[in-house]
């Protein structure tokens, strides 16, 4: 399906994949919102939508907030459509420090700021796969605690695993229905989906399985030759130790060519961003906001 021209724009199709793919293989992209599947799989949530500026594919989307924005320009004359884009009053999210020394370090008439709640956690996969040394000793209680307790097997997710992570999937949301995160509902579609398509978008990952049933996964994929990026992690919350578990599974069986894990951004969540920080993130993917200076008169 053709793409069509600013201002008009498109949904993002599974037949864009084969297209992102390349593009994404070409750019080994930091900042995990990259993927197609990401885009994909998120793309109702934050209205994804594709056009094209000149010869350049821009992705368009609206925040948690209701705040419309484009992605990086992906190919073509990325600096005319920056141009063009800012000009017009759109606000750049989501670029990495890389990305604004190359392209906007000469933009004029722009403001900037950091966004820190869409920071993405990058680990060493290593790390968390051995938990090693004393910085990881509660991890590894955690882990040994649930051990110690419980009869379980590790898997690689097919989809024979579809209907149990799904229901999986559903109690979690439940469990959870006094939260007013913007974010849950969007999540837990985007989740369910990506159980469902997980061939079909190049997700691989691992299940738990405790006397049988599945009580935990995990789903991710390739972000650039040296780094996976783990999109989904769900388990039994009345399970102690079982997040722990399946966390260092997935990274000790998925993506052991890689050396960093990129677990994505904690959404100002405060109790989300506690859990990423104690596993000792060896960076923040910073990310940052551009837009078209407001006149003074």
């Amino acid at each position: 399906m053709e793409i069509p021209a600013y201002p008009s724009s498109r949904q993002i199709e599974l037949s864009d994949k084969a297209r992102l793919d390349s593009i994404f293989q070409q750019m080994q992209p930091r900042v995990s919102e990259f993927t197609f599947a990401n885009l994909y799989l998120f793309r109702t949530a934050h209205h994804y939508r594709l056009t094209l500026v000149g010869d350049s594919l821009v992705v368009l989307g609206t925040g948690y907030s209701g705040d419309y924005y484009f992605l990086q320009p992906l190919d073509g004359d990325i600096e005319n459509a920056l141009n063009f884009l800012v000009s017009e009053g759109h606000v750049l999210y989501g670029v990495d420090g890389e990305f604004v020394a190359t392209f906007l370090g000469g933009l004029e008439g722009v403001d900037f700021s950091e966004d820190r709640d869409s920071f993405d956690y990058v680990y060493n996969r290593n790390d968390l796969a051995t938990l090693s040394g004393n910085r990881y000793h509660k991890k590894k209680n955690r882990v040994h605690y649930f051990k110690k307790r419980h009869s379980f097997t590790v898997d690689t997710y097919s989809h024979r695993y579809y209907d149990e992570s799904l229901a999986l999937l559903a109690e979690w949301r439940r469990i959870r229905t006094s939260d007013e995160s913007q974010s849950l509902e969007s999540e837990a579609d985007a989740a369910a989906e990506g159980l469902e398509k997980a061939a079909i978008l190049g997700l691989e990952g691992v299940v738990i399985l405790v006397d049988g049933l599945v009580r935990a996964y995990a789903l991710g994929e390739k972000l650039n030759s040296n780094t996976s990026v783990c999109h989904f992690e769900k388990a039994d919350p009345f399970l102690d130790g079982i997040y722990q578990v399946v966390d260092q599974e997935f990274n000790r069986r998925c993506f052991v060519d890689c050396e960093f894990v990129n677990k994505e951004q904690d959404l100002g969540e405060s109790a989300l961003r506690k859990s990423k920080l104690s596993y000792h993130p060896v960076e923040l993917v910073k990310k940052y906001r551009f837009w078209k200076t407001k006149r003074r008169d």
